[in-house]
């Protein structure tokens, strides 16, 4: 049996499945998921079954209750809180006559209707070529062996439907993975740029729908697309913000993490994700109103390991604290003195000054600010010291010294007093 893609307004009953023990596992995620695609939920059956049925994930008479609820709500399509095996959702498409979709099919049709840049849109149909290839087999009559040959009694037997689709989906597949490869060629050479210029990167991560876009915005004075949705932004984005003392850095915004986040979309959106693994520092934006707060940390920083960023230095960030009404010190600090978190407000701008200043504190640890001086000979001093470091202020004197007051980092000044010294 086959189905066309949902429409948007699609009439959904969602199954929500109690056999795993995950705190973060409710039917709200479940239904904000299925808000966050454009359909409408108008049911809900719960199943406690401890085991999952090898063949429908339930048990046959949940089947059936499933089906009387489907029929009698009138629904286009009915969501499992959890993945479907091929099989599985072969079969319950079978018994209850419905579109059916687990969790990794919701998150890609998610993700296929918010991906708006050409690297973004790759990357998400190349999640849904790789989560299609085991779902190939439709148990219908197109996939009985093709004939071969050019007239009757000619030829052996030809290739099945399923061969022939697996065929074009691989063939799609590399195509994708070779323009993958093109535009990640360009983003590496940007990084690169990044990296010779001395310019830090500080990475959002968090779990979605954290505020993540709305404190980008408070941050950088942009416009990114906010919303009170699950994955309101898809496509990662950057922007430069100017600090005290360490200058000029770039934040960078990119897809918020779930629980149980497809593998699929971790390796899909992995060159993406290298914006995290590569920055100075990660802003880990936690929801300080959400109840399962520790659980979703716990979440992002599984992610974090899996695309190898646990190293990485964090600074906790708990936005949305004016709902619970922030109180003391809005830096918290460790024994050393080093912010360790910040509460803040994105909405209300609680705490963006000393968010910022944090940000400042621990990406400029080895900045010093010195003065040198120059004599007019020395013009490729001068101009290292524009590439190298932050030129605060620079003087001209009569005789022709030049006096450069600069913001720099400590293994720079040395580099510089090196090629001061050779000159």
């Amino acid at each position: 049996m086959f189905f066309d893609r949902p429409a948007q307004g699609s009439r959904s009953l969602l199954v929500f499945l109690r056999n795993k023990v995950s705190e973060l596992a409710t039917p709200q995620e479940i239904e904000e998921l299925v808000l966050s695609a454009g359909w409408d939920v108008v049911g809900l059956v719960e199943s406690a079954r401890r085991d999952p049925h090898p063949k429908t994930m339930v048990g046959s008479g949940k089947v059936e209750e499933i089906r009387l609820a489907a029929v009698s709500q009138s629904v286009d399509l009915v969501i499992f809180s959890e993945d479907l095996s091929a099989t599985q959702e072969r079969n319950l498409e079978a018994a209850l006559g419905k579109r059916v979709l687990g969790r990794t099919g919701l998150i890609l049709e998610i993700f296929a209707q918010r991906a708006r840049t050409h690297e973004g849109q790759l990357q998400v149909e190349l999640a849904q070529l790789d989560h299609a290839a085991s779902r190939l087999v439709r148990g219908w009559t197109h996939l009985d062996r093709q004939r071969g040959g050019a007239g009757a009694g000619l030829g052996g037997a030809g290739e099945t439907q399923l061969e022939a689709d697996q065929r074009l989906l691989g063939a799609r597949h590399k195509k994708i993975q070779e323009r993958l490869k093109r535009v990640q060629r360009q983003r590496n050479q940007s990084r690169r740029s990044r990296v010779r210029s001395e310019t830090a990167t500080v990475a959002l991560a968090g779990y979605t729908n954290a505020g993540k876009s709305t404190l980008f915005n408070a941050l950088t004075q942009a416009d990114v697309h906010a919303a009170d949705q699950l994955f309101a932004t898809l496509d990662p984005t950057l922007r430069q913000i100017e600090l005290p003392l360490a200058g000029k850095a770039v934040l960078s915004d990119t897809v918020g993490f779930i629980r149980a986040l497809p593998h699929g979309l971790i390796e899909a959106f992995r060159a993406t994700l290298e914006e995290v693994t590569q920055a100075s520092l990660i802003l880990h934006v936690v929801d300080a109103a959400a109840s399962e707060k520790q659980e979703r940390m716990e979440e992002v920083n599984a992610v974090l390991a899996e695309i190898g960023a646990q190293d990485v230095p964090q600074l906790l960030v708990w936005n949305k604290s004016d709902i619970l009404g922030a109180t003391g010190e809005l830096i918290r600090r460790d024994a050393r003195g080093k912010p360790v978190s910040v509460q803040v407000s994105s909405l209300t701008g609680l705490g963006i000054d000393e968010l910022l200043s944090a940000i400042d504190e621990l990406i400029a640890e080895d900045v010093v600010n010195t003065v040198i001086t120059l004599g007019p000979e020395k013009g490729l001093i001068r101009a290292k010291c524009f590439e190298m470091a932050s030129v605060m202020e620079e003087r001209r004197h009569e005789s022709g010294m030049v006096e450069m007051h600069l913001r720099i980092e400590k293994k720079n000044l040395a580099r510089l007093n090196a090629a001061i010294n050779k000159a």
